[in-house]
């Protein structure tokens, strides 16, 4: 069983950069796909990035080239490198399995870009 905590959130201003991360527990994180979620007020949450059990890598289009992930196997830790940050990416942040996430999801991580 794996166990997801989130952390690395906060405010931060349009076009500023902020690199949230995501502790794992448990034996199998090396052998899991990963991703990145996140989910805004009155919105639906939504896939943002994924690293394979490989570090190959994938991106929504809202985020390309803007934002990386990345994971430390021996560390059990997943990363989510933000930059450029837009008002539109204010967000609770998750991490979890790809694709089929664990339930319950963690308490998220909360990113808010605003002046």
């Amino acid at each position: 069983q794996v166990q997801l905590v989130e952390s690395g959130g906060g405010l931060v201003q349009p076009g500023g950069s902020l690199r949230i991360s995501c502790a794992a527990s448990g034996s199998i994180f090396s052998i899991n796909h990963m991703g990145w979620y996140r989910q805004a007020p009155g919105k639906q949450r939504e896939l943002v990035a994924t690293v394979t059990s490989g570090g190959n890598t994938a991106y929504a289009d809202s985020v390309k080239g803007r934002f990386t992930i990345s994971r430390d196997n021996a560390k059990k830790t997943v990363y989510l490198q933000m930059n450029a940050l837009k008002p539109d990416d204010t967000a609770v942040y998750y991490c979890n399995l790809y694709p089929a996430p664990l339930h319950p999801w963690g308490q998220g991580t909360q990113v808010t870009v605003s002046s």
